[in-house]
């Protein structure tokens, strides 16, 4: 398959004509048209339950994806408007659950989720609140338009080639699609490559079985899905709803929103040591006699660009290493853009050589920097410590044990300073927020790490959230300090 839409890439990216296919072409997708009663289908609804996988969260990056069961899952999809909506209703997969991705989810209780997408606008739904959701502008397209009607209308659309019981279309700079078609012209598989910050070209599959008949229109009841290789997505289909009516608007808020990924603000917390937050996940930039060490990159391209002008203006020092506290796509999205620079990378040894692999990976559907540079990235490991000094400042790397979250998660210590760089295991909440009713594993195991390594500590620089006095973890954990 990886060979196949190798050539897909470079036939279709650099050879696709925005022409109509040839009259063999649109005959045979017509007859799966036909076969499909897509040329009927202005919308479609389809809600159903199984389970789905939380994409990039793993425990280790040798494991699958986490697992949830989904009680109530549907699908709502408008091709005239380019829209889609996801509604969720979702339960712990596993007790503990490990990996990344439940957002403090207790066992048995439901997670609510609503992601959404018009056009080029990528938002998702908190009750009442849209939030920008930039980095899941291209799955969502994607997902649109490989629903088993949606993969027909776009392949008419964009010219596609049709061989055999192969259908072949590209929209450049977005996604390559490759539809396999059964002996009753139904859509029964499909390969994708789209872009990812973490991955470069990552290949989606999707697998359609069990069609129905609703008036015409013939829908998949099961729908199973891998991405980068894992399990995402195993659906069955027990509602299908043609041509209803679909209202997705693009909230006010989306639409004059400013790139949530743009905007860094520089807080100095000590000499030399510089907390970057702005968006949702943040970076610390330490300097050293003659380089910089910064604590993260996260999420894309576009955030590692503006983390790396925030920091030319902080110091003219260059940076030498970036340490990535664990492997999670949020949290190493925006490594492929440092690796152009030519910045060594620091990771726990249990994520050296997935971290490896994903900056030599491809990325031709939509090149990134790191493409573009021609360079390859480098990575260092870390084991349980790491010291990184200059006779003069000591930063040192921990791992944290004994956690849910993740196996090889570390944080970032500098004892001089009393400061003390940690992800995803203490999220602070708001101040004004009430007192959690039970206590978070991953904040015990954070505060039992730091007791054991007899960590001298002042104050916490979560990155996500804001910085706050290590009392509050205790505190928030119930120990005596």
């Amino acid at each position: 398959m990886r060979r196949l839409l190798a050539m897909i890439l470079i036939s279709a990216v650099v050879a696709l004509s925005p022409l109509a296919g040839s009259a063999q072409d649109r005959a045979a997708l017509d007859a799966v048209a036909k076969a499909m009663g897509a040329d009927t289908v202005k919308s479609i609804q389809y809600s159903g339950s199984g389970v789905n996988f939380q994409v990039g969260q793993n425990y280790t990056p040798d494991l699958p994806w986490p697992r949830f069961v989904v009680k109530s899952y549907t699908r709502t999809v408008s091709y005239e408007t380019a829209a889609i909506r996801d509604q969720l209703v979702r339960t712990l997969g596993e007790n503990p659950q490990r990996g990344g991705g439940a957002g403090g989810l207790a066992p048995g209780a439901e997670q609510r989720q609503e992601f959404v997408a018009r056009g080029d606008f990528s938002w998702n739904v908190a009750g009442d609140t849209a939030a920008p959701a930039p980095g899941a502008l291209l799955d969502r397209q994607l997902q649109l338009w490989t629903t088993p009607h949606g993969v027909i209308k776009m392949a008419s659309a964009s010219g596609a080639t049709v061989r055999s019981n192969t259908i072949k279309f590209t929209l450049p700079g977005r996604f390559a699609v490759l539809a396999m078609v059964d002996g009753q012209n139904l859509i029964e598989k499909i390969e994708a490559v789209v872009p990812n910050a973490v991955l470069g070209d990552m290949l989606v599959e999707i697998r359609y079985s069990e069609y129905k008949d609703f008036g015409g229109v013939k829908f998949p009841m099961k729908i199973r899905q891998t991405i980068g290789g894992h399990p995402a997505l195993d659906l069955t289909v027990t509602d299908v709803q043609p041509n209803i009516a679909v209202n997705v608007t693009i909230p006010d808020a989306i639409l004059n929103a400013a790139n949530p990924y743009a905007k860094v603000t520089s807080q100095n917390v000590a000499e030399g040591v510089w907390y970057l937050t702005g968006g949702t996940h943040h970076s610390v930039v330490i300097e050293m006699k003659d380089h910089l060490i910064v604590v993260e990159s996260p999420l894309s391209d576009d955030r590692a660009a503006a983390v790396l002008a925030e920091v030319k203006k902080l110091s003219s020092k260059p940076i030498k290493y970036v340490i990535a506290s664990h492997h999670h796509f949020d949290h190493t999205g925006g490594l492929r853009a440092v690796a152009a620079e030519g910045v060594t990378i620091i990771a726990h040894d249990a994520n050296k050589a997935f971290l490896e692999k994903a900056l030599a990976a491809p990325s031709v559907v939509n090149p990134d920097r790191l493409a573009k540079s021609g360079k390859k990235g480098t990575v260092e490991g870390a084991g349980a410590r790491r010291t990184l000094t200059d006779g003069t400042r000591t930063v040192d790397l921990h791992q944290i044990t004994d956690n849910i979250h993740h196996g090889g998660i570390v944080m970032v210590h500098l004892p001089k300073e009393k400061l003390l760089v940690e992800a995803d295991v203490y999220t602070p909440p708001a101040p004004n927020a009430p007192p959690a009713t039970t206590v978070n594993p991953t904040w015990v195991s954070l505060a039992d790490n730091i007791k054991r390594l007899n960590l001298a500590v002042d104050q916490l620089l979560p990155l996500h959230g804001r910085m706050v006095p290590l009392a509050d973890l205790h505190k928030a954990v119930g120990h005596a300090h």
